[in-house]
């Protein structure tokens, strides 16, 4: 169907970081944007889902007072937007219930509001415990054009863009909070060019930035035309007042930003995860536990590039099975980073508890509890430093020990923000790699030496653990597309290899629900799309 609409229209895409539960902050960023776009002649603002909220709200959206709230905040925002239409995401309240709303603002009124259709209740998401599905499309005259608003979910289904099709839309304009994941972004403009290739209707997309909790939001807002061309493409992790215009039923946009390669879109997630969490939640600082290994050092980084040198502190607890190389590496990378360094050397500490339990372990031989102690006393002092200080221990562990549970509870896992939680220890290395093409600050003895916990003398990973590029690719198959060990197996993997990694991941579920909260990287983290009981006699099909 060729559009020969003549009408225009200029639209500021507000892909900007909302705060979830701060209404009062965000409704002073709709209102300051709404003010940006009016000095630039824009005719609409579009915000993204559930803005004035932030997303997602989780129980904030049980409470009645958390919907007055956001009522109050609609009408400041109204009030605001003389002279610019706004399209504004809000959790609203109406007789039938609760919902994922968006309303549209005209001349200081609220002249239309559309409930969201399709509540994703899969992945990371849980919109079926809070809110009523909509069925009714909204389709609003604003000079001359007849737009469709849609919300997020709602244009993965053919059912709700057809809907406003049929009720006289000439555009979609939809509102979004989808959450980054790797190779996320194609996913969604696949999605997307089915809907326009269904309806015909040009389609502009607005999606949120920022970190909340496990979550970060990319942005990276786009257009399509009514052929599927992609008209506008707005950059990632960034805030911006984007102007596109629709005229002559197509999209006018000197804004086409091009994808970054995959690692450097994941650092910018990890970076965005980091740099959120910690100024959301008001620490002042980041403490991190070097170890000489690539896991902190890869976690300093990205702690160094998100915070700035001066807010990140990085400490060495030697004990006397840590490799003089380590301790050489270690000062060299916070010589090139620049961040406050400490070393407190353990073994005083080891010998006092060896000395308080040896009557406790008398007859009984050395093992993994002696490994384990070095682990906590390092997780002693550095949650000892947090509380003297404020600022936040980031955890050093990867999803590969998360799944396997190579990692020490009380230990190594202590902390409050767990930076690659969702991040493989292939691609641990493959992410050091990057960022050292950008600029050396891992050096090249962490990346290139065998891993090592060096908790015991000549240790090794691979004394206790897979390949990682076996264990990786059986944990991705099992965890992520929930393949059977049968499945695995047949693929290629050996029996025995499989058996193992599903075992240790079976095992360790306690441990990971005691973990801190990460970083979500992948389609599927050990977080909160990962639901599995701790206690189970689940046998998988072998």
């Amino acid at each position: 169907m060729k559009n020969t609409l003549q009408s225009s229209i200029s639209i500021a895409v507000a892909q900007l970081n909302f705060t979830v539960g701060d209404v009062v902050a965000n409704a002073d960023l709709v209102i300051d944007a709404i003010a940006q776009a009016k000095a630039v002649g824009a005719d609409l603002l579009l915000t993204p889902e559930l803005a004035l909220s932030g997303y997602p709200p989780e129980d904030l959206l049980l409470r009645p007072d958390f919907y007055r709230a956001c009522a109050r905040e609609t009408a400041r925002i109204a009030a605001a937007s003389e002279g610019v239409c706004v399209v504004l995401g809000h959790p609203a309240e109406a007789d039938e219930g609760y919902f994922n709303a968006a309303s549209v603002i005209v001349d200081g009124a609220v002249v239309a509001t559309y409930h969201k259709h399709l509540l994703p209740n899969y992945e990371v998401f849980d919109e079926e415990r809070y809110f009523q599905p909509g069925a009714v499309p909204c389709v609003v005259d604003y000079k001359g054009l007849r737009f469709g608003v849609t919300i997020c979910a709602d244009l993965w289904e053919p059912a709700p863009a057809d809907l406003a099709r049929s009720a006289g839309a000439q555009l979609l304009l939809s509102l979004n909070a989808s959450p980054f994941h790797m190779n996320k972004h194609d996913r969604r403009l696949q999605v997307l060019r089915d809907r326009v290739r269904e309806t015909a209707l040009p389609v502009l997309y607005c999606n949120m930035i920022g970190g909340q909790d496990e979550l970060v939001f990319d942005g990276c807002s786009f257009a399509l035309d009514s052929d599927g061309g992609l008209a506008y493409q707005s950059s990632s992790f960034e805030e911006r007042l984007d102007i596109v215009r629709f005229e002559g039923g197509r999209w006018l946009s000197t804004t086409k930003v091009k994808a970054r390669a995959l690692e450097a879109e994941v650092y910018e997630a990890l970076k965005c995860g980091v740099r959120d969490y910690l100024g959301k939640n008001r620490f002042p600082g980041a403490i991190i536990g070097l170890s000489g290994g690539i896991d902190s050092a890869l976690t300093l980084a990205i702690a160094v590039d998100a915070l700035g040198a001066e807010r990140v502190r990085a400490v060495m607890m030697p004990s006397p099975y840590t490799a003089q190389m380590s301790l050489d590496d270690s000062r060299e990378m916070v010589r090139r980073l620049g961040v406050r360094y400490d070393e407190i050397p353990i073994e005083p500490a080891m010998k006092v508890f060896a000395d308080l339990l040896a009557p406790q372990f008398e007859g009984l031989r050395e093992d993994t509890t002696e490994e384990n102690l070095q682990s906590r006393i390092r997780g002693m002092i550095l949650m000892a430093l947090s509380n003297k200080t404020g600022s936040i221990v980031l955890t050093t562990g990867n999803k590969s020990e998360m799944a396997t549970g190579y990692a020490t509870l009380y230990g190594d896992m202590a902390g409050g923000f767990a930076v690659l939680k969702d991040l493989y220890k292939t691609f641990v290395y493959r992410l050091s790699d990057w960022r050292n093409s950008v600029s050396p600050v891992i050096p090249q003895n962490i990346i290139d030496r065998p891993p090592s916990a060096e908790l015991k003398p000549d240790q090794k990973d691979q004394d206790s653990l897979p390949p990682y590029e076996v264990l990786d690719a059986i944990i991705e198959a099992y965890m992520e597309r929930d393949e059977s060990p049968r499945e695995i197996i047949a693929a290629g993997f050996a029996e025995a290899e499989v058996r193992r990694t599903v075992g240790m991941l079976k095992r360790n579920e306690y441990k990971r629900r005691q973990s801190p909260v990460g970083i979500r990287v992948t389609p599927r983290g050990f977080g909160r799309d990962w639901r599995y009981p701790i206690t189970s006699r689940y046998q998988d099909e072998f």
